[in-house]
């Protein structure tokens, strides 16, 4: 038992986890006693509730292993064997860090192809040129211009590439993209796309409010992450370039036209930075 727990970051997961708590339960008490909203917070703000609350969602099944009676030593084997699964950030190593955000977003981008083929096809649907060869871009290899992007906003606000409408395969596929679970009937998972997806817009928001280059190395590395771009790899330089190009379609769109926002998890990411164009 000893050595499993001094293989796990316990002491100080548990800090930041109480230390995070403390700071949701602070912005909590804010929104109620002074009327705000989601929408109207500060980033940093919108984004510590975002972030606590998918952990704690995270941290549900393995609170569900703990109750019954002297079930502590199973707890901590199954932490120590299965951290990625299991435990949330704050008790990951920070070279776990770096390990498991690669081999989430290998997860994710398993579905950069599919989606891409998805979008290619609805684009003969919708018999517009300008999506058409966007879709001919990406696939061969090309990175989009924020131009070529915006210019075809409008077509993601009508069926088929509209939220309402989407194809159910092509919404399991996105669910991938977000890491939510593609396993629940299609008109529920309609609705959990369109709420992560109006919530990164509202995150977006906020983050030009507050600008970009205010953030922090982590903080940055972390945005662009959440957006499609595992960052680890990249310099500071090119994850400020492709978190502006993304702003720049992001802040762009209509309400109506946010699917885009889903489709930019794959284009603006999948070939950034070994194609990288000027936007």
């Amino acid at each position: 038992m000893v050595s499993i727990l001094a293989s796990l970051p316990v002491r100080s997961g548990f800090k930041l986890l109480f230390h995070d708590t403390k700071d949701v339960w602070r912005i909590r008490a804010k929104m109620l006693c002074h009327g705000i909203q989601f929408q109207d917070l500060p980033y940093r703000e919108m984004e510590k509730l975002r972030q606590f609350h998918r952990n704690l969602i995270k941290a549900i099944p393995l609170l569900m292993i703990s109750i019954p009676p002297f079930a502590n030593f199973l707890v901590f084997v199954l932490m120590y064997l299965f951290p990625r699964q299991l435990l949330i950030p704050h008790f990951w190593t920070p070279r776990q860090q770096v390990e498991f955000r690669g081999v989430y977003h290998s997860f994710r981008a398993q579905h950069h192809q599919p989606v891409l083929r998805g979008l290619e096809d609805m684009s003969q649907q919708v018999k517009d040129v300008r999506l058409n060869d966007l879709c001919t871009k990406v696939q061969r290899g090309g990175h989009p211009k924020v131009s070529e992007i915006i210019a075809v906003r409008s077509l993601f606000s009508r069926p088929p590439l509209g939220i309402k409408r989407m194809n159910v395969d092509q919404m399991r596929h996105m669910c991938r993209l977000l890491f939510l679970t593609p396993h629940l009937p299609g008109f529920l998972i309609g609705r959990r796309l369109k709420s992560h997806v109006l919530e990164l817009l509202l995150l977006d928001r906020a983050l030009m409010r507050l600008r970009p280059q205010q953030l922090t190395e982590s903080e940055l590395k972390q945005a662009c992450y959440v957006r499609g771009l595992n960052s680890d790899g990249l310099n500071l330089n090119q994850c400020h370039e492709w978190l502006s190009q993304w702003l720049q379609v992001s802040t762009s769109l209509k309400e109506s036209e946010v699917s885009l926002l889903l489709y930019n998890l794959v284009l603006l990411s999948v070939n950034y930075p070994k194609s990288s164009s000027p936007h």
